[in-house]
């Protein structure tokens, strides 16, 4: 077992909190995991963590070899990205997190075409409408909409992408046509909202003659899978408010149409978020570069149906 593989299992046990979650993300078992520690421990001379039955805690020695561990596994990716950048062979496996709209319909489209272009890299992408934490769940990178919590991270913006407010024609029939967003309010209108556990007090921002404004709308439906709303909309059930780009065939083929076009939504940003310490890594860059330069080209492509 090497060195190195013992500091790597130590960083993650102590980013994520846990034995079996460290061995889930390394992709070996708890008994290896807990062997690396141990090793890692004996060499060192002392204990890294203290264990109990319900918590595992970094003891001070812990925290102090955490922060010389983190600088010492960044100089080798460092010089390992060096190396690969003079050999234009960028390998290994590519950690990605986008929300399911994004992910579906921009993302997973193109991964094909980057691996073939570097066939030594392999991608594990993740889809959900939930914020991801890039460190805690070993991410390279994350595509967003809106603005990231963390201040921390690094961002490359892609492109300003454009919303709308819209409904099935058979839901504007019996419903009746919001002109703007106060109708939304005023007539009752469902508005079908993307909610997480903890979400609170649901608004959308639209954009108003006296400048941008939040409106306080209510529904019946909610979920954390921007798709499904999608599929409610579709079915008549309310208003949903989505990015052009999701729902463009639908607004084409006359399945949606446009509500409140008096108060649009105000365009959300789309960008990706990585550390630091993962811009170094050649393959990382590569897949940014290589998504950005696409995904940016099918949004500004994007528009409303004339």
């Amino acid at each position: 077992m090497s060195y190195l593989d013992n500091i790597r299992t130590f960083v993650r046990v102590y980013e994520l909190g846990s034995m079996s979650a460290a061995g889930r993300d390394l992709r070996v078992s708890p008994a290896v995991t807990s062997s690396r520690i141990s090793q890692l421990e004996e060499h060192l001379g002392v204990r890294l963590f203290q264990r109990t039955t319900r918590s595992l805690t970094p003891t001070e020695q812990g925290q102090s070899f955490y922060r010389g561990a983190t600088e010492i596994l960044e100089a080798v990716e460092n010089a390992e990205a060096q190396i690969v950048n003079i050999t234009e062979n960028p390998r290994g496996s590519l950690y990605v997190a986008a929300p399911l709209g994004v992910g579906r319909r921009l993302i997973a489209p193109q991964v094909p075409a980057f691996l073939k272009a570097y066939p030594e890299v392999s991608v594990r992408l993740r889809l959900t409408d939930r914020t991801v934490d890039l460190t805690t769940e070993g991410l390279d990178l994350a595509f967003f909409l809106g603005q990231p919590e963390d201040s921390n991270l690094r961002i490359r913006k892609i492109a300003d992408v454009t919303r709308i407010l819209c409904a099935a024609p058979g839901y504007v029939a019996a419903r009746g046509m919001p002109a703007h967003g106060d109708d939304l309010i005023a007539q009752g209108h469902e508005c079908l909202s993307l909610r997480f556990p903890g979400a609170t007090e649901f608004q959308w921002r639209l954009i108003t003659p006296e400048g941008p404004r939040r409106f306080r709308v209510s529904g019946r439906y909610e979920s954390d899978d921007g798709d499904v709303l999608t599929d409610w909309a579709l079915d008549g059930q309310g208003v949903v408010m989505k990015p052009v780009f999701e729902v463009i065939d639908h607004l084409t083929s006359g399945a949606l149409v446009p509500v409140a076009v008096a108060t649009p939504p105000e365009p959300i940003q789309m960008a990706c978020l990585f550390t630091h310490r993962r811009r170094q890594d050649p393959k990382t860059r590569l897949f940014m570069e290589f998504m950005v330069d696409r995904i940016g080209a099918t949004i500004r492509d994007t528009d409303l149906p004339g």
